[in-house]
């Protein structure tokens, strides 16, 4: 799937930087990356779960590997276990031809520990950590909130703990509506002289920037909450991430006009012309826009008074992928409030019927489903995966509420499932496909009945059909990744693995992909061709340049200094897609990570990472790329029982 989420495809330069390597201690730390050395050491920087399956993986010359040992050293270089290198697990570049790994299951008392290569290859991994779940995930969880602190729209700003930024985007308390945009065939040009206002007014403060951007969208809004609220069902007694979760809720139930039957789906423009200057055509801090001096028919009029696009005209049928994610949410909500506060239960499941119920359950297949403005920001193809997740939280909160329509929306939710397990847009979990949410708790819906043809074990079977994909995938990668790196969100994908082994193991006790999930999580983490985490600030290695308007201008660009801890972004991505780099007038160099360049060395398959603040297509993060990191650590965490507190 491409998403094109924030192009910045205005204003471009070239980027340049052959060869450029780094050797020695650098902001990276003690085993710097990238590395001049001919063998690389790559393991996962923020640790192994005492317990599960360890690898670590070792690339080089074939010579090179075929007589080579390792061993393990403590903090203070004590070697505490040794022996030969693994198996040639494939090819990776004309550099690094031999993959060969490293197995440290048997190593499991606490502490933190290096691999060192002796014989006839030399190298040193960085750190990494032997704990319990809850310790090593913890941290991590509470990193993916920093950033979504630091996203945060609107008045309701937080200060303290990572980057922060002043009140933003107060104009959207009183935001225009206008008639949907009309795009070339690619998208990338708005054909309208200028947008046509409805006459409509609203309030849609608030919310979350969707990512390097400003820009935010009810669709990805709703699954990142959606997100946020499994995570706390399941993983109490966590404030930080609870005031998170009642953010973006409430900042939905202001994209939901109950009253005319109006989903609203977008906030600002990120395509325009040269009538309309969007979103992407400026690089600055959020609240610069706020003091724009601009009047109406002025290009930039629409970067300070930002327009709002609908889903669906007043009373119309929604597009049905948004509409089902919404009303999900509001459901889970529901959920969220049956004990404590029954009357507000009963409100969010009201909210969440009326979505659902005006959801369009026969869109034209010829028409591209809306979920954004240009569609090509965030494409979708499948969309019954989104009525079935909506149709299973509104039976499980009318369950919670002894709300009689329990039994009709199960029925309703099963139908749903059997269409999407007989189409041929089945993915795995991802903002476009959230199948793997919606099965594990139809199946609790069902508990243990059939419905419209649909059972427990249906579900169970399409869950294992998207970890078989990934399983397969893995088996001809030589580091055993599940994702594809020459596309779009390739760590996403990876963490979306990670989460659905979890669910599947929680909800059926079988643990056949344990092993697998602990080797997604390594890849994301540092176990990977370019040995870096893709989650800014864990591990020794993480991006230092990401495309973030607020992390370049605001954060740290020479490695000392605040950082956009916490966020997680695309990753490797296909070579071809990185011919250019983006580049502004007010776009800040960052010299914190190494030079473009550097990582040239350890790219292959047909892909490329570039830790560089124009490569939009390998470091910008996002929300649900970073909320969808953020339930597979809280369920991995989960698994022990143990959560220490937020």
């Amino acid at each position: 799937m491409n998403v094109l989420r924030s192009p910045f495809l205005l204003v471009t330069t070239t980027a340049v930087g052959i060869g450029a390597v780094l050797v020695g201690l650098n902001v990276y730390g003690e085993a710097a990356t990238p590395s001049a050395s001919e063998v690389a050491v790559r393991v996962d920087q923020v640790g192994y779960v005492r317990g599960e399956t360890k690898q670590a993986y070792v690339m080089g010359p074939t010579k090179a590997l075929a007589g080579a040992r390792f061993k393990v050293v403590d903090a203070k270089d004590k070697v505490v276990t040794a022996g030969r290198l693994g198996a040639v697990t494939g090819h990776w570049n004309a550099k690094f031809p031999s993959v060969r790994t490293v197995d440290l299951s048997a190593l499991d008392k606490p502490g933190t520990y290096r691999v060192v290569l002796s014989g006839t290859a030399s190298g040193r991994s960085p750190a990494f950590r032997i704990a319990d779940a809850s310790e090593l995930m913890t941290p991590l969880v509470r990193d993916n909130v920093l950033f979504l602190q630091a996203q945060r729209d609107g008045a309701d700003v937080v200060s303290g703990g990572g980057l922060t930024h002043g009140p933003s985007h107060l104009a959207d308390q009183d935001a225009t509506v206008y008639a949907d945009p009309h795009y070339d065939e690619a998208g990338e040009e708005l054909l309208d002289e200028h947008l046509t206002p409805t006459g409509v007014k609203t309030d849609v403060s608030g919310g979350w920037f969707d990512a390097g951007d400003f820009l935010k969208f009810t669709g990805t809004t709703s699954y990142s909450t959606a997100e946020l609220l499994l995570a706390e069902r399941d993983l109490p007694a966590m404030p930080a991430l609870s005031a998170e979760a009642d953010h973006g809720l409430e900042w939905l139930d202001k994209m939901w006009d109950g009253d005319s039957g109006t989903l609203y789906a977008q906030v600002g423009i990120g395509a325009g012309n040269e009538n309309v200057r969007t979103d992407h055509d400026v690089w600055r801090l959020p609240e610069a826009d706020d003091r724009l001096d601009v009047s109406p028919g002025d290009p930039d009029y629409t970067i300070k008074y930002r327009p709002v696009f609908r889903a669906n005209a007043p009373g119309e049928p929604i597009t049905p992928s948004p509409a089902g994610r919404v009303a999900a949410v509001f459901a889970l909500a529901a959920q969220r409030t049956a004990d404590s506060d029954p009357d507000q239960s009963r409100e969010w499941l009201e909210k969440a019927a009326a979505v659902y119920e005006q959801a369009d359950t026969d869109p034209d297949p010829d028409q591209p489903l809306v979920t954004a403005f240009p569609s090509g920001f965030y494409p979708e193809d499948s969309w019954q995966d989104d009525l079935e997740f909506a149709g299973a939280e509104l039976a499980l909160a009318a369950r919670e509420l002894g709300d009689d329509r329990e039994s009709g929306w199960t029925a309703e939710a099963a139908r749903w499932s059997r269409a999407y397990l007989d189409s041929d847009v089945k993915g795995t979990l991802n903002v476009a496909d959230v199948s793997a949410l919606a099965h594990v708790d139809l199946a609790a819906a069902l508990d243990g009945a059939r419905s419209n043809g649909v059972g427990a074990e249906d579900l169970y079977k399409d869950l294992r059909r998207q970890l078989e994909d990934g399983v397969e995938r893995a088996g001809h990668d030589p580091f055993g990744a599940g994702a594809v790196y020459d596309d779009f969100d390739a760590v996403p994908h990876t963490f979306g693995l990670v989460a659905t082994a979890r669910l599947y193991a929680k909800a059926t006790g079988d643990t056949r992909f344990a092993a697998f999930a602990g080797r997604q999580r390594g890849w994301a983490l540092g176990a990977n061709p370019w040995g870096t985490s893709f989650v800014i600030g864990a591990g020794e290695v993480y991006p230092h340049c990401p495309e973030h308007q607020l992390a370049n201008l605001r954060g740290s660009l020479d490695g000392k200094g605040a950082i956009l801890r916490g966020a997680v972004v695309n990753g490797p991505n296909a070579a071809g897609k990185l011919t250019d780099l983006n580049g502004f007038p007010t776009m800040k160099k960052c010299t914190a990570g190494p030079p473009s360049g550097a990582w040239t060395d350890f790219d292959g398959k047909g892909s490329r990472y570039v830790d560089d603040v124009g490569a939009w297509q390998t470091v910008e993060p996002s929300l649900d790329f970073t909320t969808t990191a953020l339930l597979a650590f809280a369920l991995t965490a989960q698994e022990e029982g143990a959560w220490p507190s937020l």
